[in-house]
């Protein structure tokens, strides 16, 4: 009697061959998995800085993300040329370099990241400065009642109430999946608001303005809610 074990074993050489070949392949497939996502990342990310429509967000990312500007090509920076601005309704306005930032005492947050398009990525974590710490710095003046961002693509802004902005899960953030922040991920430095929709987390952050109102961002005007909550998120602040 043929052991049916042996002729599995010592079947037919192009079959064995082809077996052989799969597995190759499936081993090289995850060794370069890693380059691979990381390519497409960034190719990915090129590509949409210079797409306004945003079709490039409908395309399939790896880490889940959708990669989407309003202003077409933005210019990245680096710790050469960013400044971060503190100014408005405080008493001693300031002008922070991304090595100044970095120096500074840093928080991390873990949140979900959702967007009003649907995709959601859960339990991301972000490290940077935490945004009332900065606040804080430049001195509040007693009038003030919100606070405006701008961005260095020349077109977005966002607005938190004080109340908001001083919460714990607000960040001015450095880090996203334990990495810095890519510029198409809004690097080198962007804001994130733990518990709101990711569009009040503002990529390339370069202005921060104290205010005496909560001054609608950019998608408001296009009526999106001015708060943003996630839902089952705790406003409590």
């Amino acid at each position: 009697m043929t052991d049916s074990r042996d002729d599995a074993e010592n079947g037919p050489p192009i079959a064995r061959r082809v077996m052989l070949s799969t597995l190759a392949a499936g081993a090289a497939g995850l060794v370069a998995a890693p380059y691979l996502q990381g390519g497409w990342e960034k190719a990915l990310g090129a590509v949409s800085q210079n797409d306004p429509s945003g079709l490039t967000g409908l395309l399939p990312d790896p880490s889940g993300f959708r990669y989407f500007s309003v202003a077409g090509s933005v210019p990245p920076k680096d710790r050469t040329n960013y400044r971060l601005t503190i100014d408005g309704l405080v008493d001693r306005p300031a002008t922070y370099t991304l090595d100044a930032l970095r120096a500074l005492p840093q928080a991390r947050v873990v949140g979900d990241v959702e967007c009003t398009d649907g995709w959601r990525v859960p339990d991301t974590p972000f490290e940077g400065v935490p945004l009332s710490r900065l606040l804080d710095a430049g001195g509040v003046r007693p009038e003030a009642r919100a606070v405006r961002f701008t961005c260095f693509d020349g077109v977005y802004s966002e607005s938190l109430t004080l109340a908001q902005a001083r919460r714990s899960d607000v960040l001015v953030a450095l880090r996203m999946q334990d990495r810095p922040l890519s510029h198409p991920q809004g690097g080198p430095v962007r804001l994130y608001v733990a518990p709101m929709y990711f569009y009040k987390s503002a990529k390339w952050l370069s202005g921060i303005s104290v205010t005496d109102k909560v001054v609608p961002g950019y998608w408001e005007e296009y009526g999106y809610d001015v708060d943003g909550w996630l839902d089952g998120a705790d406003r409590s602040v």
